[in-house]
């Protein structure tokens, strides 16, 4: 097959679930004999297309800034959107496999269909329907409008979990949702060794408001009442750093919390995680949640929030890879207690399980529904 690929992101210049997702398939497509075509923003110098490992990637335009006063760029996506059309009409492709977000690109994937005659995919890692109000205020509307034109500019749509799945059934979307999950890198979390300094309870991600690292970091003041030399490593960084640099400050906890920033690479990531002893999720908006399974495939147990729409929630077998908590401090203290106690107990069951989740399984699946939807035509 000839597939575009379709993401404004591209790993690992850009470190998120998403773009670490589409890198990981792609590649493996492309070892698989499939022709693949990456499109995103331009993050390398040099000629616009280049080939990584097999992959054609195609630099489409100049990296443009994704946040702006600590949202989402719709500027940014329309531009993206727009400067992608040229060179996608370029080539003929048998599938064109577009993320969902930030939903212009969509409208030119579907503009190659309409012209080409490929099947436009749509790969959705999270719906956010209602939550475009909490988001945007009244502008929330226009989010729900462009969400819902999209979830019919295709018949053949992609959810990365169950409950993805049910939120674009609620959308009013018909027929067929295939649920492919994501996956994780067995080969690059067995070869990471242990970080010579290793922390209690560990966080990695964008420092983002829907991933409320300020509830760990108020877990963390709560812990350290019972265990004064508790140790909280955050790795990640975003818009919201500052503030929590100051949280930290306003709490006395600098002895006890510290930030990385993001490191140079997931071998890192996986040599801090071996180095801990428990890594805390505290977003309410996960479309997956890729490092929840990195971590368990670490052998840490993972302590998660409950909210409808945080998918990580669905990976979690309470007590064999982790617990969930309610969006509270205390709770969340008092779970995160419970799996610093039961670490090493729970270690076997957390790999056991991550091993479900390898790259190789989701690229079987993904073939599997590429093929389906090309012989529904």
């Amino acid at each position: 097959m000839k597939i575009a690929v379709v993401n404004d992101t591209v790993y690992p210049y850009f470190k998120g679930g998403a773009p670490k997702r589409v890198w990981e398939i792609s590649e493996r497509l492309a070892q698989r004999g499939h022709q693949v075509h990456l499109f995103s923003m331009k993050y390398w110098d040099g000629e616009d297309v280049i080939v990584n490992d097999g992959v054609y990637l195609h630099g489409v335009c100049p990296v443009q800034e994704l946040y702006i006063g600590g949202k989402r760029s719709i500027k940014q996506a329309i531009y993206f959107a727009c400067k992608l059309i040229r060179p996608l009409l370029k080539e003929d492709f048998d599938i064109v496999d577009c993320s969902n977000f930030p939903y212009f690109p969509c409208f030119s994937a579907k503009l190659h269909a309409l012209v080409k005659g490929s099947t436009l995919v749509i790969i959705w890692h999270e719906v956010w329907d209602n939550y475009w109000y909490k988001y945007l205020g009244r502008k929330g509307i226009f989010g729900v409008l462009i969400e819902k034109l999209v979830a019919r500019l295709s018949k053949n749509m992609i959810a990365v979990s169950e409950v993805t799945k049910r939120q674009l059934l609620s959308l009013g979307v018909r027929g067929d949702i295939i649920v492919v999950p994501n996956g994780i890198t067995f080969e690059q979390i067995d070869s990471a060794s242990s970080a010579g300094d290793g922390s209690d309870i560990i966080f990695a991600g964008r420092l983002i408001k829907d991933k409320n690292v300020d509830l760990l970091i108020k877990s963390t003041g709560l812990i350290r009442q019972a265990v004064p030399d508790i140790k909280c490593l955050i790795i990640g960084d975003g818009p919201e750093r500052n503030s929590l640099e100051g949280l930290v400050s306003d709490l006395s906890l600098e002895p006890n919390v510290s930030f990385s920033g993001f490191l140079d690479s997931s071998q890192d990531v996986f040599s801090r995680l071996k180095a801990s002893k428990v890594f805390v999720l505290p977003s309410t908006r996960e479309g997956f949640g890729i490092i929840l399974l990195e971590a368990n495939a670490c052998g840490l147990p993972v302590v998660t929030v409950r909210h409808p729409r945080n998918a990580a929630a669905d990976l979690i077998i309470e007590g064999r890879n982790g617990f969930i908590c309610e969006t509270d401090e205390e709770d969340m203290a008092g779970k995160i207690m419970i799996a610093l106690e039961r670490t090493q107990d729970m270690s076997p069951g957390c790999l056991d399980y991550a091993k479900q989740y390898s790259w190789d399984r989701v690229v079987d699946m993904i073939e599997d529904a590429y093929k389906s939807v090309l012989q529904k035509g």
